[in-house]
């Protein structure tokens, strides 16, 4: 019995990518350093699947940034503003798409479906001239080959990509990326026909699109796409990949009837009811690649459970025809327990990251072979049942707490044009109040201070003056610089969800769970296990501190809880939405705590509201519904003079507007830079949006800094379709990631926007 991985994590187990990324981003290595770093980590990758007894491994699912942009790299669809002149595209190029560079702003960066994973989104229209420009897929397989490892090479399927993509600028919003499907083919089968050559006799494509709500017209260019390509792939076996979601029936059918495909893989973890499609009815001849390891959480596989239901498909394809695989790419969980000596052991027992997943997917195609290792059968049993009757996951107050928030919509008291009076009066801001999202630049030092304080190297005393010192460098800053609304930078904390999750009940924390969120960005969800409870405040210390230190308002700062909990490894023995209003009462007690302290500017970050949305349209209302109520749970106790604000990025807010208007929050400040404005577009349409807004001015994931006047242009812009005494100004996230030298230049011209617009308007009048 074979068994596969459909993609694994890329930035190593110690972040290796990730230092060897910003240190060629900082002139301080050299493309060879940086290419050597990837090479060692790949051959790793490739050596540990082939010695856990892995059949089909992938090979070019290793990306310096992203695997569209690989895909968008190797058809030449290179925006013409970087400049590209033709050849094979190097580092330049591909990382100022990625990130931007002195003269052109990065490319929109959104994410990965309904994942905390991003993509460079391509930007395409009739005049783009496609070519073969990246030869990264063969490169990357005769690599392996050259270790002896024959790999599966893997490509972004040619109809997800162009569903995928935007038109570029100044192409017509209407323009039917689908027309381009006959342009990119001929690059698709060039790829083909090398890979071919070079000894090839597997190639994957993933289309996870297809798990989305798609027309008869889009069904029919997968139809289009693999019957052309169909000669140029005789001789190979193929792959198409599906993963995050069920398969529609329509989309089933088409999938299983393409011409010159060999087999199907299919999320069988959220995608269970695709598991009747396939007892249904699945094509004689073809390989089933079963997904019933999950690939985007960390909890030991249901071994028994799993050999049932790969039992059951046995009988439906044949024993020679099923694959044993992953339900998606690894890339979305943490790559290895190994590294995780000090995690609680019982709770260990519980967890299978990357590394162990390889193990299972391997036990559980033995286990179907007929060689079952009883052993590690019974181990993973005693784990399971463990974990199921544990006392340390049950709290019964808590799930007593929840219950008793049924019969209730939790809305505050008064309208939100109401409160916004009252606030003002209180906070007396100027119109178009500047302020920021949160973070300031984590520095070297402060990273050191943190981690020495961790390791008890330096005393609590020690500790919490050196975080003083830096809130109070972070306040006079603002100061120097006259931003209205303050925050204290988050000194304390290392990321935003882990800071509250170390704070919170039922949660555990690993000292290297790193996932990629996008380029060198890796973030480390914690693990929701039991529960969830506020033991005691968490954030009014740092608050009240930094409120003291300068008599303009300072925001509270915190994360929502639909975004602490789409952004960790959640409990999958009861259902998410109940996981949710416990951290919403939990968000509830800080808050009321942060009001009483006499901080009247509270954010409650909800950054990933809109990453978990289904990803079919049948299941949005329910998410909505219970993700915004959550949100309301937090604030609804506060005073009308208490100003909530929340914010959200890198996401498309378009299709739920209407949700983010009902979570009613006084003030949403929201990514709007990076995405060419696509936010101000509902609101053309004719959207009302009666609370503050403050759509983001500037993108903060590129060094690149924006000019007053172009700073300007977009408040004017904005202006074009808000109200002025609703508008606010700020960049479009926090700036945890950037450096000081460009911190300070970039809020210089904000506020110096903010100010020339405010005279220009008091001019008008």
């Amino acid at each position: 019995m074979a068994s596969h991985i459909v993609g694994y994590p890329r930035m190593g187990p110690k972040r290796e990518l990730k230092f060897a990324l910003e240190s060629f981003w900082d002139g301080k290595s050299s493309a060879e350093d940086l290419e050597k770093v990837a090479s060692d980590l790949r051959s790793s990758i490739w050596k540990q699947m082939a010695d856990a007894g892995i059949k089909y491994i992938p090979s070019n699912t290793f990306a310096y940034y992203d695997q569209v942009l690989d895909t968008t790299a190797m058809l030449g669809a290179v925006p013409p503003i970087y400049g590209w002149n033709g050849g094979e595209i190097g580092f330049d190029i591909y990382f100022s798409m990625a990130r931007g560079n002195a003269s052109a702003p990065a490319m929109e960066m959104t994410k990965w479906f309904d994942t905390n994973y991003h993509y460079i989104v391509p930007e395409l229209g009739p005049d783009v001239k496609f070519s073969y420009a990246s030869h990264k897929a063969v490169k990357e397989y005769k690599e392996a080959k050259a270790l002896g490892i024959d790999t599966v090479p893997v490509l972004v399927g040619p109809v997800s990509y162009l569903l995928l993509s935007k038109p570029a600028k100044g192409v017509e919003a209407t323009f039917s990326l689908l027309s381009l499907l006959g342009n990119i083919l001929p690059i698709y089968k060039e790829v083909v026909s090398e890979l071919k050559e070079a000894g090839a006799s597997w190639i994957q494509f993933d289309e996870p699109t297809l798990v989305t709500d798609l027309d008869s017209h889009k069904l029919q260019a997968f139809s289009e796409a693999y019957s052309e390509l169909e000669s140029t792939l005789s001789g190979l076996n193929v792959l198409i990949e599906t993963y995050f979601a069920d398969v529609p029936a329509e989309a089933y059918q088409v999938l299983t009837n393409l011409k010159g495909v060999s087999g199907f893989g299919f999320d069988l973890v959220r995608g269970s009811k695709t598991l009747d499609l396939i007892k249904g009815g699945f094509p004689t001849g073809k390989y089933l690649f079963a997904g019933v390891v999950d690939g985007r959480n960390i909890w030991a596989n249901e071994l028994a459970s799993s050999l049932e239901t790969l039992g059951a498909l046995e009988a439906v394809v044949g024993k020679d025809k099923l694959v044993v695989s992953t339900s998606c790419s690894l890339l979305h969980t943490a790559v290895d327990l190994i590294n995780e000596p000090k995690l609680d052991t019982e709770i260990k027992s519980w967890l299978a990251f990357a590394s162990q997943k390889v193990i299972e997917v391997n036990a559980l195609a033995k286990a179907l072979a007929g060689h079952k290792d009883e052993e590690f059968f019974s181990i993973n049993a005693a784990a399971l049942a463990s974990r199921k009757s544990s006392p340390r996951v049950t709290n019964e107050a808590v799930q007593k707490a929840a219950a008793g928030l049924k019969g209730s919509d939790h809305r505050r008291a008064t309208n939100v044009s109401a409160r916004l009076d009252a606030q003002q009066k209180k906070l007396n801001l100027p119109i178009l109040p500047t302020t920021t999202i949160g973070s300031f630049p984590q520095t070297i030092e402060l990273r050191r201070v943190r981690r020495e304080y961790k390791a008890k190297k330096i005393s609590e005393e020690d500790y919490t003056t050196a975080i003083k010192e830096e809130i109070n460098k972070v306040v006079k800053l603002q100061e120097e610089l006259d931003i209205d609304v303050l925050v204290h930078g988050e000194p304390e904390r290392n990321d935003m969800v882990e800071y509250f999750g170390e704070q919170l009940s039922g949660f555990a924390f690993t000292a290297n769970g790193w996932v990629q969120s996008y380029g060198s960005r890796c973030v480390k969800p914690p693990i929701i296990y039991g529960d969830v409870s506020r033991p005691k405040p968490m954030t009014v210390f740092w608050s009240t501190i930094a409120q003291s230190m300068t008599s303009r308002p300072m925001k509270g700062m915190l994360t929502g809880p639909v975004t602490i909990l789409n952004w960790s490894f959640v409990r999958n023995d009861q259902p998410r939405f109940e996981t949710c209003y416990q951290i919403a009462l939990a968000i509830k007690d800080e808050v009321e705590d942060l009001e009483k302290a006499g901080i009247t500017v509270i954010q409650i970050d909800e950054a990933a509201l809109r990453e978990g949305l289904p990803l079919r349209k049948s299941e949005h209302a329910f998410y909505l519904e219970w993700a915004v109520h959550s949100f309301r749970i937090t604030n609804c106790g506060v005073q009308d003079t208490t100003q909530i604000h929340t914010h959200m990025c890198y996401s498309h807010f378009n299709d739920i507007i209407h949700s983010i208007i009902d979570m009613d929050a006084d003030v949403i400040t929201i990514e709007n830079s990076r995405s060419d404005e696509k936010l101000l577009s509902v609101f053309r349409e004719g959207v009302k949006y009666g609370a503050g807004i403050g759509p983001g001015v500037y993108d903060i994931h590129s060094p690149r800094i924006p000019s007053t006047e172009e700073i300007a242009d977009r408040i004017n812009k904005m202006l074009a379709v808000l109200e002025t005494n609703i508008l606010w100004v700020n960049p479009d996230c926090g700036l945890k990631t950037r450096k000081y030298g460009e911190v300070k230049p970039a809020l210089s011209n904000v506020v110096a926007a903010a100010k020339l617009l405010r005279s220009q308007l008091a001019s008008a009048k």
